[in-house]
């Protein structure tokens, strides 16, 4: 482990930007439209969706008020893509090196938190729906708790599985 320039740790080969993007960034307007629930904190959190699946847990979403209505015509058993907000993570980091790979790799070609814009993508199962209270229940998450959430998508295969490549 060396030390960038802006004094935290970083792998061999590993590379961090000359700039943090959260302090200079001021493009893009986003509004949290919830929260996640999820029995994770700090050092006890999947690596992702597959791993939180196998360790099992209590896996809501809390909506907040104003967007409730957006939930109408989302239907319990569908596939959704949750897009959160890992905000604790690392955003000067543009190549890593982490240890399931074989050496570094470039942020976009991983699903790490640490990146210019720390969104995270999970396609997940919806398992209960209240609308009401603005409670969604899934089959996992890979968040700590309280995770800012930004957005909901209905995964479509029609849309969302890519053609045969070539």
């Amino acid at each position: 482990m060396t030390e960038a320039s802006n004094g935290k740790t970083v792998r061999p080969g590993e590379v961090a930007l000359s700039f943090d993007p959260a302090r200079i960034a001021a493009d893009a307007q986003l509004r949290f439209i919830g929260r996640l629930r999820s029995p994770w904190s700090q050092g006890n959190c999947p690596k992702n969706l597959r791993e939180a699946r196998e360790a099992g847990g209590a896996f809501q979403a809390e909506i907040d008020l104003p967007f409730r209505p957006g939930l109408l015509g989302l239907e319990r058993g569908q596939p959704v893509i949750l897009l959160y907000w890992t905000g604790r993570a690392r955003r000067d980091m543009i190549v890593l090196n982490p240890p399931h790979r074989d050496g570094p790799t470039g942020v976009f070609a991983l699903r790490a938190p640490a990146r210019p814009n720390p969104i995270a993508m999970g396609v997940v199962r919806l398992l209960e729906i209240d609308r009401t209270a603005g409670l969604l229940t899934f089959d996992a998450l890979d968040a700590f708790d309280g995770t800012p959430l930004l957005d909901i998508k209905p995964w479509l295969p029609s849309v969302d599985v890519p053609p045969p490549y070539g």
